[in-house]
């Protein structure tokens, strides 16, 4: 699979010092990983149940290992309690989260 050039799941934020991230997310999958594209975003299978928050400790937790950054440095900001998220990764640029994630979406 191609990595689209526009990339709309991966957005910079207004300070420069962050992005903005849409995700799809399966729980309860076989394995953690990233699977590609689901529309404009990047579909994320996590091991977790939906259940208790799980699954949104599971997704942060990823992200943070992914990018080498904090747990705190990876924030919520929309669908707690739905599978499409916006996450925001602080201290992480564009440049920096596409050489992240362009060889993840290129396989």
């Amino acid at each position: 699979m191609n990595p689209p050039s526009d990339r709309t799941y991966l957005r910079e934020q207004g300070d420069g010092t962050s992005v903005s991230l849409s995700v799809h997310v399966q729980p309860k999958a076989s394995r953690t990983r990233i699977a590609g594209l689901h529309g404009d975003a990047l579909k994320l299978c996590i091991t977790s149940p939906p259940v208790d928050g799980k699954a949104n400790a599971a997704v942060i937790e990823f992200f943070a290992k992914l990018f080498k950054i904090p747990k705190a440095a990876v924030t919520l900001a929309s669908g707690e309690t739905s599978r499409d998220k916006r996450l925001v990764l602080t201290g992480i640029s564009t440049a920096q989260a596409e050489v992240v994630l362009l060889p993840l979406l290129a396989r």
